[in-house]
């Protein structure tokens, strides 16, 4: 049950009923989490913002998908895990690499890659090598896609931590357990 109180699409007023709108015509409903965030529209904002930015970027849709599985489960953020889980199937990310992404595994050399990077990120504060760096650049991620990458940390991590805050509840169907 959420700890936080819940704004409705049908309490939404003022910039937050804009909002909640928009979400409705891209997505056909607004997802629990989003109000949650509607508490604070500056926060649901910043929120959605980031994520608008960021999905006009270099990465592909899978490998958006596949760093926002780790950091996810990394994290203990089942809302996320489940909600990616399905955005990752739309984008066709088979069932057994969603399962190994969530361990920061791939079968694919160059998404391998890039989750060993992501989970050093995570585990050095960002304090990574050059030879981590490296790594990740000769497996072909530019460094506009590094850049990108780090963002995803950083939004994986607001929903996975507002969430546990919250205490969301689930209106995706639940992810497989690992």
């Amino acid at each position: 049950m959420p700890r936080l109180q819940t704004i409705t699409p049908d309490q939404a007023e003022g910039p937050l009923k804009g909002i909640y709108d928009d979400l409705t015509a891209k997505m056909g409903k607004v997802v629990n989490i989003f109000q949650g965030m509607g508490n604070s529209p500056a926060a649901l904002n910043a929120y959605l913002s980031m994520s608008d930015a960021l999905a006009q970027g270099e990465l592909a849709p899978a490998e958006r998908e596949i760093i926002y599985l780790a950091v996810s489960e990394q994290n203990g953020c089942q809302y996320c895990v489940s909600a990616h889980s399905m955005l990752a199937k739309k984008v066709g990310v088979a069932n057994d690499e969603i399962l190994a992404a969530r361990q920061f595994q791939s079968g694919d050399k160059k998404h391998e890659a890039l989750l060993t990077f992501i989970r050093r990120v995570i585990a050095s504060r960002g304090l990574v090598s050059d030879a981590e760096l490296q790594a990740v650049q000769s497996a072909g991620y530019t460094d506009g896609q590094i850049a990108e990458a780090v963002g995803y940390i950083g939004l994986a991590t607001f929903s996975n931590l507002f969430n546990h805050v919250n205490d969301t509840t689930l209106d995706f169907p639940a992810a497989e357990k690992l």
